[in-house]
């Protein structure tokens, strides 16, 4: 199927690494321009290396989204080198799992305050785009009570209500909004992939729970997102996602 992507630009935050690396490298090999930040001007550089390895023309930017003006500022750096912007994926997360004030202020700044950022920023040229959409990652510890007390849990929660609302509001702008929720994914680096050497208990629990007997992988979560932002998808606005191999045990209406 072709998902109409060829030509399309597509701005990503969070894109050196895990699920946000695999969704370039998708939405490259569909035929998008791509441009992605990263707080660390070396990950950025080696990114960019790796990629031009691959053949793939990917433009890096630092940005850190907890610093508005510097967000914004690449929005438009970007825009600029693209021609445009079509595409946005919020995929940036502060993962906050301690319970001290600090790590809530953090998950809110980040994860929540870091995706308004990214759409307010970029909603001008989505404006202009005849295939505008944005994908915001959460996660279904959104969803359901798992891993205990935390404020990722909480904080992405209030993406999911946030993309949803956007989606109502921007539909008359023909720009769409969608949230894709991974469950327990595996990728060198990520959260699982340090869990299984520090907290193996903890990895073998949740790696038992899920009735397929394995974790997602990044590029599996990076076809959702590349699905839902494509024009492929022009008619589903306002939708989460569940990508878990049927971790949550629930009926989804």
């Amino acid at each position: 199927m072709d998902l109409g992507l060829r030509g399309k630009k597509a701005i990503i935050t969070g894109g050196t690494r895990g699920i946000g690396r695999a969704t370039v490298e998708l939405l490259a090999a569909e035929g998008c321009d791509v441009a992605f930040c990263a707080r660390s001007d070396a990950d950025v550089k080696a990114a960019e290396q790796a990629l031009a390895r691959q053949g793939i023309r990917a433009v890096g930017g630092v940005a850190d989204v907890a610093d508005g003006a510097a967000l914004k500022a690449w929005v438009e750096q970007a825009a600029k080198a693209l021609g445009g912007i079509d595409i946005v994926v919020a995929n940036v997360s502060a993962i906050g799992v301690a319970l001290t004030e600090e790590s809530w202020r953090r998950g809110f700044e980040i994860d929540v305050l870091g995706t308004v950022r990214t759409v307010e920023a970029a909603q001008p040229h989505l404006e202009k785009s005849s295939a505008g959409a944005i994908v915001a990652v959460a996660t279904t510890a959104a969803l359901e009570a798992f891993g205990g007390l935390r404020p990722y849990n909480a904080v992405k929660a209030a993406v999911i209500g946030y993309m949803g609302h956007l989606a109502a509001a921007l539909a008359p702008k023909r720009i769409r909004a969608n949230t894709v929720s991974p469950g327990t994914i595996y990728f060198p680096g990520g959260v699982w992939a340090k869990r299984e050497k520090e907290n193996p208990e903890i990895f073998k629990m949740a790696l038992g729970r899920n009735p397929m007997g394995r974790m997602g992988t990044a590029e599996e979560v990076a076809r959702a997102i590349v699905f839902l932002a494509s024009p492929a998808s022009s008619f589903t606005t306002g939708v989460n996602l569940v990508v878990d191999g049927c971790l949550t045990q629930r009926v989804q209406f």
